[in-house]
Formats: C-alpha cells, structure tokens, sequence
C-alpha cells in the first residue's frame, strides 16, 4: 500500500564555508553543515506524523522540504504518488499548506486578516467573497474580524488565524512547525483541538513538529524522534511512552517534569551535542550514550524494526527499558 507521504533516504547540507578569498589566504577548505541525513519516514491519508527533538535537530529543514520551500541534497519526498522536487506540477496537485512557529512574524502586519486568509486563493485564481468570514467562524472567531489588522489580537488568535489561512487553498497536507511553542499551555490545548477537529472534518493529514514530545502525545499516529538530523526511533505514541527503546527517546522523556514532582530512575546522557559540521562516527548519539559500546562509536545503525517500532540502536534488545510516567 502507498503512503500518501514517501520520505526516502532524505538529506540536507548546508555549505557554511568563509568566503573564497578567505579560504584562499587562510587555506581553509569547505565546510558543510549536516542539518538532515538520511530520513526516511512514510505518512498515511488523513494521519498525524509527529517530529520531535532538541532545538537544531533538523525538524524544521525537513518540515521546508516538505513544503516545497527547500531542495534535498539528497533522497526524495514523494506525496501523492509523484515526486515533489522533480515533478513541476506535484506541489499544487499535492496541495501543501504550512503552519509557523510564530504567528505573529507569519501574519503581514499591514494586511487586514480578510486579505491574509484569501491570499492563497488569490494566488491560486480561486473564488475569494465570503470566503475569510466563513473559515474565521470555523477556526472559532468571528466574521468581524475580518476587517481588522493582526496586532488586534492575542497569541492564540492569531495562530487561528494563520490556521484559517492554511485551509483557504483546501490543503491535503498540513505541515505544522511548532504551532503552539509561543502559546500558552491553555491556549496549546484550545489550538491543538481544534487542529483534531478539523482533521476530522476535513480529512487533512498533518506532519507536526514539536519539541516536546506529550505535546503530540495525544495526536499523532506515529512519533518520529529526531537527534542531530538523524532518525532514531519512530513507533506508536503508545509504544513510544510505554517501552522507549532509543537511549535518546529514554532521556527526552526523562527530561520531562511529573506531575508530582518524582524523577525518574534513568541514567542521563552526559556531555554536550556534538558539532553538526563534523558529527562523530557510528551512532550520532554514541558521545552521549551511557550504553556505547565499540560498536555504537564504530558503524551507523540502520533502523530496523524492533517489537513494533523502528530503532536505529545497536543495543535496542538489551537496554532495559524505565518504567512509564
């Protein structure tokens, strides 16, 4: 069965060289920053695909390439069958909207909202009267706001409002980079059901990237847990929670607070996130892990399926896994 969304082998460099006379005076060679390798992940219709991971980690470079804002170096993103990168057509036949991390910065301040929400149909040559009102009533506001400019609202207003604009253009897939991090834990609660709801209604399938992983807890289909642009554990977030197999899935579930305020019996990992510039040999994670072996520091693990969920962990079999919650 096809995926709606194929993700194979993706990579992404970045070159983040001096300047050619620089390089020339100092003999310095290239440098190249490794911000995704190889990724590969696929998304049913109408599900929620989750990225999580540390702050640099690679979620939103692949969320860009998702979307068609960013070329792979490598690897291909197929969505619909046809290849979004090679194919002219695929991007509008795929029908991908974007939802940021800041809904301010997103928002044009010298645009009425009326405007914002119909640019994409706009853009498009698609039927624009009556159509803000209506999705602002279905995003929870109201049609008067329409008129009115984007400082006139709060935080999680205004991330309703870049919601809405996505749904204008009628998307099949939804790309959500972090659309909640600015908000408050109230309002993260309000803005992620209605994103549930609307997937309900409307069919749309999500890949949502968050830092944190009970955030997508409660949403997503699958969790994917991203580390230095590499994919280390994907699996159920029923799985995920409950039987962790990645060293590094352990400590970001470890990292976070209960609510009556135990800590969990974990070995953290030590040192510090190794430079993407020149990431360590084997297992990105092997500075880190307090299981590396030789092995670990020595061949790249391949992710395979272990009991359900697909690890990239040499050791995934022996590591005992802590107890949940």
């Amino acid at each position: 069965m096809t995926a709606f969304v194929e993700v194979t082998r993706l990579g992404r460099n970045f070159d983040v060289s001096k300047p050619w006379l620089n390089r020339v005076i100092e003999r310095l060679p290239r440098r190249r920053l490794v911000a995704v390798s190889d990724v590969s992940f696929r998304i049913e219709e109408g599900a929620v695909y989750a990225l999580v991971g540390e702050s640099g980690s690679g979620k939103s470079t692949i969320g860009r390439m998702l979307a068609g804002l960013m070329t792979p170096s490598e690897g291909t993103v197929h969505v619909g069958g046809a290849d979004l990168h090679a194919d002219p057509g695929a991007r509008k036949a795929a029908r991908i909207q974007m939802i940021f991390q800041d809904p301010y910065a997103s928002l044009n301040p010298r645009w009425r909202v009326r405007r914002i929400i119909c640019e994409p149909m706009v853009v498009t040559g698609g039927p624009t009267k009556g159509l803000a009102e209506r999705l602002l009533e279905q995003v929870g506001l109201s049609a008067e706001d329409a008129d009115k400019f984007p400082h006139e609202f709060s935080g999680g207003q205004r991330q309703r409002i870049c919601i809405a604009r996505a749904l204008a253009a009628n998307p099949r897939l939804i790309i959500c980079d972090e659309p909640t991090s600015a908000l408050d834990v109230s309002v993260q609660a309000q803005v992620l059901n209605l994103m549930s709801d609307l997937r309900d209604d409307l069919g749309l399938t999500y890949m949502f990237i968050s830092h944190d992983l009970t955030v997508v807890r409660h949403m997503a289909d699958r969790i994917g847990v991203l580390y230095l642009g590499r994919l280390m554990e994907e699996a159920t977030p029923d799985q995920l929670f409950a039987t962790p197999r990645h060293p590094y899935t352990q400590m970001l579930l470890a990292a976070a607070p209960l609510i009556d305020g135990r800590t969990r019996d974990i070995d953290l990992p030590r040192g510090e996130v190794p430079d993407p510039i020149s990431p360590p040999p084997g297992c990105a994670f092997n500075p880190r892990c307090p299981f590396a072996i030789d092995l670990c520091r020595q061949v790249r693990p391949e992710l395979r399926d272990v009991d359900g969920s697909r690890v990239a962990c040499h050791r995934a079999e022996e590591i005992a896994v802590p107890p949940a919650g």
